[in-house]
């Protein structure tokens, strides 16, 4: 049972590294467990939280556009025109054409992304609350601190560039 790995992992059992493993599989937990929360929540809503990650960029950067979406939430291409698609489809968005580049289009936010933004805020609040309720204001701020601190060290080294300059 995975619990059972988990916990013998971060007690020391497993050998050396186990612990890192062990923490990363907690990690990679707690997260897995709370995205399935937060996207069963917003499913009334008609989107997931990859939909509301747009929904909140809209607004914090103005109309942007797909390319530059990307690369402010880290999603993959592919996966950023799905999604688009997606909301789109629903309403939540629309595309429109970009004064100073005809060819490109920007995503705009419409008056039902609007409302469905209200109302994912107002869940994700509910649900985050459940989840990160129980820390202290100074528990979440050092929890924010340490996986800042993760995050930056986690990436995977880029490979060096065979042709520089």
């Amino acid at each position: 049972m995975l619990d059972d790995l988990l916990e013998r992992l971060l007690s020391g059992e497993g050998g050396p590294a186990a612990d890192h493993v062990g923490l990363g599989m907690l990690l990679s937990t707690a997260h897995n467990q709370s995205r399935e929360r937060m996207n069963q929540a917003l499913r009334p809503l008609g989107i997931d939280v990859r939909g509301f990650a747009v929904l909140l960029a809209l607004p914090i950067y103005g109309p942007v556009s797909q390319r530059d979406l990307i690369g402010h939430i880290a999603i993959d291409k592919s996966t950023m025109v799905r999604l688009i698609d997606d909301l789109e489809e629903a309403g939540l968005v629309s595309r429109e054409r970009m004064p100073r580049d005809r060819r490109a289009y920007s995503i705009v936010l419409t008056h039902h992304g609007e409302q469905t933004l209200t109302e994912a805020r107002r869940t994700a609040e509910e649900v985050g609350g459940q989840i990160f309720g129980r820390l202290t204001e100074t528990e979440r701020r050092h929890l924010v601190d340490l996986l800042r601190r993760v995050a930056g060290h986690a990436a995977p080294p880029q490979p060096a560039d065979p042709h520089p300059r």
